[in-house]
């Protein structure tokens, strides 16, 4: 059949004749395969009935998982357990792409058929009994790095023409004409995830590392992946560390310190001093509430917490509740009014005049409410500085999250919110969709198909330790920031009557912004700088939303950038700035001690659970722990 096609004695066919003729034996496709993987080692081929047995469990295992990631309307008949069918339905689908006209897919598909027939010649070129050559294939990808898909022409074909169909569906949806730029980005992220989901490395039958994986386990890699499958499906939730490896408390979020206060909403936690002196201004850092506070205090090595603390600074941490049934009250104004409640906390209990004060992510975005409020009340001395790391207050340049607010995702959401609060896992969940081929189906195909362990990896547990949000709080944060940006409108929103004008504050600020930050891009972050009054360093960090931010001295990771001269964008700071080795904590420190360089004894209120400041409990408290 190869040689008739590649040679021209077999006329042009259509794509999907071409194809199903090529692989109408796959019905087979498991017996056949795993024969031909090792036919050196025939007596350990398993038997007819253990091979009858895996093909069963792989066809399982397919509708299960089809009926899990996909929407009963979307579950495609037949079930994708051959190529063929596979085909088939990404042809059906690139059909119905609005952006595809005819005259694109007749090329597309003219081009599948000069694609297949480059790619079987190379193998009908091979030296009789040569199999151990490379093909060099015309389009790469990692998901199909392993020489596996590149050994028989059958996965060779399958992977490259799901790679020119992705180039091409993604080229017509950066070129349509007629789209606002707003239509494009929800195509194009619609796009990619079908695309993600529909890549051949997910479907058992369709994976050669699998095929050779369950011929080498006797199929034990397809059952466990079956109970893993299981397993998640009740969760509602996909496990990407082994989360038995990992206790809050123990060896994460094990910096000592006491919490100190508590109301309905917060745990305040301040760490235990390691110095005999202390800076006199304490810092009180306000994480995202979307997320378990301890992304800053992982462990040891990684622990902003714990470097703060060793550098002589009085560390206090807001630990959030997840919400439940006794949150279902909270509202827009709660969340502000608990920054202002920490700030007074901690000036009562050390008795100083005021705090400085760090907001991460959407913690930050309240941050500059808060002191905008406190300003316009007469209180902005009530903080010394504010730190912001990858925080958004103009939501013009906001990252993809905003693909998720438009009027119906937001009744959605609304829909979803049972109870009067919004389970983490719709949270988690489309953190994930963002970059479904890392942190969904790369984990689809080790954990459910390969049958791999999962790893320890304290972020991954971090990542899946989801909160829940209070219903109302939540759908008045994605319609009036990110969907009608009004926080940088002067006098639109306002916190306990008091209007919110960010051109008001004057508080020495730091911003952070990661450069390759997807949920908080550095052009978003920026736009802080255009809205505030006062004294503003801007420092652009390697990496991300959070390597970008956690990034320890010691690790000697990444870069940053600062700009000590004149800018006015961006783009005119980044062309001005002069790069730096390593984490930016350390310019951080020193632009902190400038604020304020007076010290105390780490004495009496310092420390806490002393008579002077007495302590609720062990940190990291109740409330980081309630599921």
């Amino acid at each position: 059949m190869a040689k008739d096609t590649t040679s021209g004695d077999t006329p042009p066919q259509d794509a999907a004749d071409i194809f199903t003729e090529m692989l109408r034996i796959q019905g087979e496709a498991a017996r056949q395969m795993m024969h031909s993987i090792a036919p050196e080692a025939e007596a350990s081929v398993p038997d007819q009935s253990a091979i009858d047995a895996m093909g069963d469990a792989m066809m399982e295992f397919q509708k299960t998982w089809l009926q899990f990631c996909l929407p009963e309307d979307q579950r495609p008949a037949p079930m994708l357990t051959t190529p063929s069918n596979w085909l088939d339905a990404m042809r059906n689908w690139s059909a119905a792409m609005p952006m595809l006209d005819p005259v694109q897919q007749q090329k597309m598909w003219a081009d599948g058929v000069e694609l297949w027939q480059s790619v079987l010649a190379q193998y009908s070129a091979r030296p009789d009994g040569d199999d151990a050559a490379d093909p060099q294939l015309p389009r790469r990808d990692r998901r199909f790095a392993d020489k596996a898909w590149r050994d028989q022409p059958v996965f060779a074909l399958l992977h490259q023409t799901y790679l020119l169909i992705a180039e091409r569906l993604r080229e017509s949806v950066d070129t349509a004409e007629g789209l606002t730029d707003e239509e494009r980005k929800d195509l194009r992220f619609a796009t990619q995830n079908v695309l993600d989901a529909m890549s051949p490395a997910n479907f058992p039958l369709m994976n050669p590392v699998v095929l050779e994986r369950t011929m080498e386990t006797g199929g034990d890699n397809i059952m466990k992946g079956l109970e893993r499958l299981s397993t998640d499906l009740e969760k509602g939730q996909l496990t990407h560390t082994d989360t038995s490896q990992f206790e809050v408390g123990g060896n994460i979020a094990a910096t000592p310190g006491k919490v100190i206060y508590e109301n309905e909403l917060f745990q305040l936690i301040q760490y235990t001093p390691t110095t005999p002196e202390v800076m006199e201004t304490p810092l009180l850092i306000f994480p995202p509430w979307i997320n378990r506070f301890y992304i800053l205090d992982l462990n040891a090595k990684k622990s902003f917490v714990k470097w703060a603390v060793d550098q002589g600074i009085t560390v206090l941490m807001v630990s959030w509740k997840s919400a439940d049934d006794s949150l279902t009250h909270i509202d827009w104004d709660d969340y502000f009014l608990a920054q202002m409640e920490a700030i007074d906390v901690v000036r009562e209990r050390l008795k100083v005049k005021s705090v400085h004060t760090i907001g991460y992510c959407v913690a930050g975005t309240t941050l500059a409410g808060t002191l905008a409020v406190q300003t316009k009340r007469g209180e902005a001395d009530k903080v010394k500085s504010a730190t912001f790391f990858t925080a958004q207050v103009d939501f013009t340049h906001a990252g993809d999250l905003k693909l998720f607010v438009d009027d119906g995702k937001l009744e959605f959401i609304r829909q979803a919110s049972k109870g009067g609060y919004l389970d983490g896992r719709y949270l988690a969940a489309t953190f994930n969709m963002l970059r479904g081929s890392d942190l969904i189906w790369n984990y689809v195909v080790n954990h459910y198909l390969l049958g791999e362990e999962y790893p320890a990896f304290d972020l991954l547990y971090w990542n899946g330790d989801v909160t829940n949000l209070p219903a109302k709080w939540h759908a008045a944060y994605l319609r009036d920031l990110y969907r009608d940006n009004l926080l940088v409108e002067p006098d639109a929103l306002s916190v306990d009557s008091t209007p919110i004008d960010l051109t008001e504050v004057k508080v020495p600020s730091y911003v952070q912004a990661g450069r390759e930050d997807h949920i908080a891009p550095p052009d978003s972050v920026w736009k802080i700088t255009e809205h505030f009054s006062g004294p503003i360093r801007f420092v652009l960090a390697g990496s991300g939303h959070i390597a970008g931010v956690v990034n320890p001295p010691d690790a000697k990771k990444y870069q940053y950038w600062t700009n000590e001269g004149e800018f006015d964008s961006l783009e005119s700071f980044v062309e001005g700035a002069t790069e730096h080795p390593g984490s930016w904590w350390p310019d951080w420190l020193e632009w902190l001690r400038a604020q304020d360089s007076k010290t105390v004894k780490a004495t009496g209120a310092r420390k806490p659970g002393s008579k002077a400041n007495p302590a609720i409990e062990d940190a990291p408290g109740r409330y980081v722990k309630a599921r």
